[in-house]
């Protein structure tokens, strides 16, 4: 089987959707030595994919989201002739010479058109035209599938869930020199509370600085906001100058992904409480680091984290506030969490993600 992976989002975001296709096509060449995998990138990229003996490139000019992808997709197609694309940013050339799987993370675009800018809610309006088109669409969570079917008129039969995976790169990091240093670098010289992930109304993360103003009149603590600025960022600075948070808050943008595993263990607590994710990565991650953590009681967050995180009602600061004291105050309850959490973190795997996957792919040829 020869199957093409768009990854051309690869070279412009290191957001979830290219984590998820750059873990997945590296699994995908592990589990699957017999099948043939082309990433189509974009031609402006030429480091950071995975390498391996089944697993090549193919360069693309068409940067992605552009009007002229239902064009020149499928000549590349033609070309490389793969018995299956995979879009993992989940709007296949619509006309193509061979079946398609594609992957929906989550419909907020749907939920939340209000968050997006005309261009985005554009190109992710094809969803409905999408999940017709493809012979299987992933979704990467109960509640996505639930969505598809309720917001994009998706068949549920040609749904299948299949969850994403975490990096064995997210352990516990104990050695202090190397926590030291980056917590040196980043200027997080205090404890922290941290928050990791795109600066965007959806990440509801003024309910997260409100709920720090109450802890930290009862702890000497910093808010980290490790991550980079997405749409509507400037009301969530505005907020930090008005409630004279300022010197307590730091916004990290420049956080190279290697130091994540380090900036997630050197964290007294991780705070998730993100209005609507299809998956939500960030708080497994966190877990896998052995970081107590509390996300917001909505969409798939608790179906992901099962009973190793706090909940708190979404847009509810005073509960999320009262979550993040019982944390710093309660040293039974962080060792029970850490424990259950990189218990529940071991549970999802990128192998078993891609073992899953391929059987989608023969599902989908098979159609």
């Amino acid at each position: 089987m020869h199957v093409a992976i768009d990854a051309r989002l690869a070279h412009y975001t290191r957001g979830g959707i290219a984590r998820y296709t750059l873990e997945l096509a590296r699994a995908l060449a592990e589990v699957g030595p017999r099948h043939r995998f082309t990433l189509l990138r974009s031609v402006r990229q030429r480091s950071g994919l995975p390498c391996a003996s089944n697993l090549s490139a193919s360069p693309l000019l068409t940067p992605p989201h552009h009007r002229w992808e239902q064009l020149t997709l499928p000549i590349e197609l033609a070309r490389l002739r793969p018995d299956l694309l995979h879009s993992p940013d989940f709007i296949p050339p619509f006309r193509r010479p061979c079946p398609a799987v594609i992957t929906v993370h989550d419909l907020g675009f749907l939920r939340f058109p209000e968050t997006l800018t005309a261009e985005s809610r554009r190109y992710y309006g094809q969803v409905g035209r999408a999940v017709q088109s493809a012979e299987r669409t992933i979704a990467v969570s109960r509640h996505t599938a639930h969505d598809l079917v309720e917001l994009a008129g998706a068949a549920e039969g040609r749904i299948r869930v299949v969850y994403n995976g975490v990096s064995p790169t997210y352990r516990p990091i104990e050695d202090r020199t190397l926590l030291a240093d980056v917590r040196a670098r980043l200027g997080l010289e205090r404890p922290y509370i941290l928050f990791l992930g795109t600066f965007e109304p959806r990440k509801n993360l003024p309910t997260l600085v409100r709920a720090f103003r109450a802890v930290r009149a009862r702890h000497d603590i910093l808010l980290a906001l490790v991550g980079r600025r997405g749409w509507l960022f400037e009301p969530l600075f505005e907020l930090i100058d008005r409630l004279g948070l300022r010197d307590d808050v730091r916004v990290v943008e420049d956080a190279l992904e290697a130091d994540f595993p380090a900036i997630y263990s050197g964290a007294t607590a991780f705070a998730f409480p993100s209005l609507y994710e299809g998956f939500g990565l960030p708080p497994l991650e966190a877990m896998a680091c052995g970081t107590p953590t509390v996300v917001a009681d909505s969409s798939s967050l608790p179906e992901v984290v099962g009973d190793a995180a706090l909940l708190h009602p979404p847009t509810d600061y005073e509960a999320l506030a009262d979550a993040l004291i019982r944390l710093l105050e309660d040293e039974p309850l962080r060792a029970t969490l850490r424990t259950r959490g990189r218990a529940r973190a071991a549970q999802f795997t990128w192998t078993e993600t891609a073992r899953q996957t391929l059987a989608v792919y023969r599902e989908a040829l098979a159609v």
